[in-house]
């Protein structure tokens, strides 16, 4: 095994040079005009209005790339880090055990430091900074929601999950329940919001090195999943650990250095510091122009103090609300979150990863929060929007300024070091994705039901890597057929799924003496669809008849301005020109499932999907009563909270 391995990531260095090389010398990448985003992307994006004023649309191959032979160096010198790691990992990996939860013998630090590199996805890292640099107060509500997040899992399912659990989530649901219906239904939910969230992460990745290093989007995919199938196949739980581990160390670094560097700029007084922000000329413009729409200035109106108000991009009080509920409650039944807390030895190290990754990623959002304004304040919104239209090239783009102020090379190393962080990032957080992913495949499908826990310890490794090989290939192969596509509608959708599904089945399953199977098949099945249509029928898709709507009010402002003799600017005229067109490209078009106007009124289904999820498992009990699964809490309740396992139902049955 060790030799294949070995082989492998051989390969892969020789052909990463290779391509790179082939790739230096060809010319430069032109950026694709649907770029993807990482986390949310402006409402306006589509819209003629971002065209007002006309501004260059910088070349990546100028700003915000990294020296390619430096990005290079320290690419590899990371993957070359990780992929000692695996290595060793790969001799200690013998049991499934050993696979799925290193054997729990990860500490409460160590599996801290793990869970929130499982966290700081590209979303965070890349995603957050960026919508503080375009929409200000309402990027920071991510933040917010994302850190009480774990809030609830202290209080919660940590102890509770790792005392009740073996390998996955649907271990805990079929401790008390039927197996067949609960496993099954169980790992098609996991598979469901492990796939959403993965092919987010895996078209971020792609964009991303396409973005940096001028490589192109397939090859950036496969590059991606290749190493992502080598650290879960080889190394398990316990190499996707220590990548996560190194992962948050590294993005901790830079945030760090990133952070003081944009606060000397205003004397380290935030005070000052924010007051620069809401006097800033270019962010004045932006809020006025790119989004508010406000083709002239109202007056009186204060633009840059409006940049750091609520409601440039959540603009309705219900859509915060529904955002923070998928947010703070979707983590809670994330797969790969609930996975963590079955590689520490007991509940004690379980609540103290908790405490641990609460604190590592307070100080992390705090940080990004400044680096969001610092990007509005010193790079612009307008050149982090013309970089990406998502804002996730914001961290790189300010990286670079800051870095070129102190000498161009200092800005070349630090540009490159958050690259190859930013690939990190993604690169950790997708093995986890897929190491949940073949879990629910391999134990719960595999083994639990067709094997009917009789699998030996060989069986059920192989059984996991390969079910781990191809959810990677899989993932690659949606990856590439995902590139364009809308990423923050995935994003919000893998969350939604979670909170409407997976959080209230946990929890009623661990609370709740009455639930039972009929309760957890129902709370899974309606939750999950709910959250899935109401997301197609929401705002997040795309309605034509919207932009072009919009497009009408630019042609009718700038042509009533002309006709009051007025006499447009070159900007101006070009704007005209690009509503018009919008008009008449949009003016009958209709949504991907066919509608004019959204159904649900709200961006993010939460507030919705979230009580209906928790109704129907509720009804559903109440309605199919089963005293043989009530009888069995008792002993669900000792040991979750003891850790006492007096009998082991999941293998019984």
């Amino acid at each position: 095994m060790r030799r294949l391995f070995i082989t492998l990531i051989l390969a892969f260095f020789a052909g990463t040079l290779i391509m790179a090389d082939g790739i230096g010398q060809a010319e430069t990448l032109t950026v694709s005009p649907q770029p993807s985003i990482l986390l949310a992307s402006r409402p306006d994006a589509a819209s003629p209005h971002s065209a007002i004023p006309d501004r260059p649309r910088p070349e990546i191959s100028e700003q915000g790339r990294a020296s390619k032979p430096l990005s290079i160096i320290v690419f590899l010198v990371i993957i070359g880090i990780t992929a000692l790691l695996i290595y060793k990992a790969a001799g200690r990996t013998k049991t499934s055990a050993d696979f799925y939860v290193a054997h729990s013998a990860i500490t409460g630090t160590q599996n801290g430091w793990a869970l929130a590199g499982d966290y700081m996805s590209a979303a965070s890292f890349l995603g957050i900074a960026g919508l503080i640099s375009l929409y200000g107060y309402d990027g920071f509500m991510y933040s917010v929601g994302w850190l009480v997040a774990y809030v609830t899992i202290l209080l919660l399912v940590a102890e509770p999950c790792r005392n009740s659990g073996k390998y996955t989530m649907g271990d805990i649901l079929a401790f008390r329940s039927f197996a067949i219906p609960v496993r099954s239904v169980g790992a098609m939910a996991t598979v469901t919001v492990s796939t959403f969230y993965l092919i987010a992460q895996m078209v971020g990745a792609g964009k991303l090195m396409q973005l940096l290093f001028g490589i192109p989007f397939t090859y950036s995919i496969c590059t991606v999943g290749i190493l992502m199938i080598v650290y879960v196949v080889f190394g398990g739980m316990l190499a996707t650990t220590w990548v996560q581990i190194i992962k948050a160390g590294l993005i901790m670094v830079g945030a760090v250095l990133l952070s003081i560097l944009v606060a000397a700029k205003s004397g380290f007084n935030p005070i000052t510091f924010f007051e620069n922000v809401a006097g800033s000329k270019q962010v004045w413009e932006w809020v006025r122009v790119s989004l508010l729409h406000h083709a002239i200035p109202e007056p009186g109106f204060d633009y840059g103090q409006r940049f750091l108000e609520p409601g440039l991009f959540l603009r309705n009080p219900l859509d915060q609300l529904s955002l923070a509920m998928a947010l703070v409650l979707g983590t809670a039944g994330m797969p790969h979150i609930l996975m963590r807390f079955f590689t520490v030895p007991n509940a004690k190290e379980a609540r103290k990863s908790v405490i641990v990754a609460m604190f590592i990623l307070g100080c992390f959002y705090i940080l990004t929060t400044f680096l969001g304004f610092g990007s509005a304040l010193l790079v612009s919104p307008q050149t982090v929007s013309a970089a990406d239209a998502g804002g996730n090239m914001a961290n790189i783009l300010l990286a670079e300024k800051l870095g070129n102020e102190i000498a161009h090379v200092v800005g070349d190393i630090f540009l490159a070091f958050l690259c190859a962080v930013a690939f990190a990032t993604i690169l950790a957080v997708v093995s986890g994705l897929v190491l949940a992913a073949s879990a629910a495949i391999a134990h719960d499908v595999y083994v639990q039901l067709i094997k009917r826990g009789k699998a030996t310890q060989k069986q059920q490794v192989t059984a996991a890597r390969v079910t781990a090989f191809a959810v990677g290939v899989g993932a690659i192969l949606i990856g590439i057929a995902a590139e364009g596509q809308n990423v923050a509608q995935l994003v919000a959708l893998a969350f939604a799924v979670a909170a409407s599904g997976n959080f209230p089945v946990v929890v009623l399953s661990l609370y709740w003496r009455q639930f039972n199977t009929a309760g957890i098949v129902a709370g899974l099945v309606v939750g999950t669809l709910v959250s899935i249509v109401l997301v197609l029928v929401s705002p997040n898709m795309v309605y034509p008849k919207h932009v072009a709507a919009d497009a009408m009010k630019v042609v009718s402002v700038l042509e009533k301005r002309q006709a009051e003799g007025f006499v447009l600017t070159p900007a101006e005229k070009s704007s005209l020109d690009k509503a018009k067109l919008a008009y008449e490209k949009n003016k009958d078009g209709v949504s991907i499932v066919g509608l004019d106007e959204p159904l649900f009124p709200l961006k993010n289904p939460g507030i919705a999907s979230i009580p209906l999820g928790f109704l129907a498992a509720l009804l559903v009990a109440f309605a199919f009563p089963s005293p043989r699964e009530e009888d069995r809490f008792d002993e669900l309740l000792v040991r979750q909270q003891t850790g006492y396992r007096v009998v082991d139902f999941t293998e019984e049955k």
